[in-house]
């Protein structure tokens, strides 16, 4: 459904036509709150290119899918906050990275590593027999059962 268009400002007429839908359409979308288009000095709507991708949107939202104007308005908050966690987890990425960089260039490494985690070297620990460690149970039991 994407129109082809350049860059600027649109008067309400214009883009009433552009889009197949009555201009009194787009008034009732201002109303909602769903499109805030800018006003010229002449208290004209001026929709923007942004505006115009946000129109797109209702209308698939509305005529493909079949949501009502509160289910819109619903997504289109929804829409706004996934972007805004978008930019902030992009940003604490950015921020993370950073403090690793930084991190690993004030520690110099032995020798050169290529794994995320660091891997401990192991520790020798002494093993014992398991067969000689169950005999002086096994004498103890036999004392207490009768020293056989």
């Amino acid at each position: 459904m994407p129109k082809k268009r350049s860059k600027g400002v649109y008067m309400i007429s214009s883009v009433a036509e552009q889009y197949g839908i009555h201009p009194q359409t787009l008034r009732l979308y201002e109303r909602e709150g769903l499109l805030m288009p800018s006003r010229s000095d002449g208290n004209t709507r001026l929709y923007t290119d942004e505006d115009l991708e946000r129109l797109e949107v209702i209308l698939q939202l509305t005529r493909e899918l079949g949501v009502n104007l509160a289910g819109v308005e619903i997504i289109l908050n929804m829409r706004e906050k996934m972007a805004a966690m978008q930019r902030q987890i992009e940003e604490f990425v950015a921020t993370l990275n950073k403090e690793i960089a930084t991190q690993l260039q004030q520690q110099p490494s032995p020798e050169p590593s290529h794994s995320l985690i660091p891997v401990a070297q192991p520790i020798p620990v002494p093993v014992t027999n398991p067969a000689s460690a169950a005999k002086p149970a096994e004498r103890s039991r036999k004392k207490e059962a009768g020293g056989r």
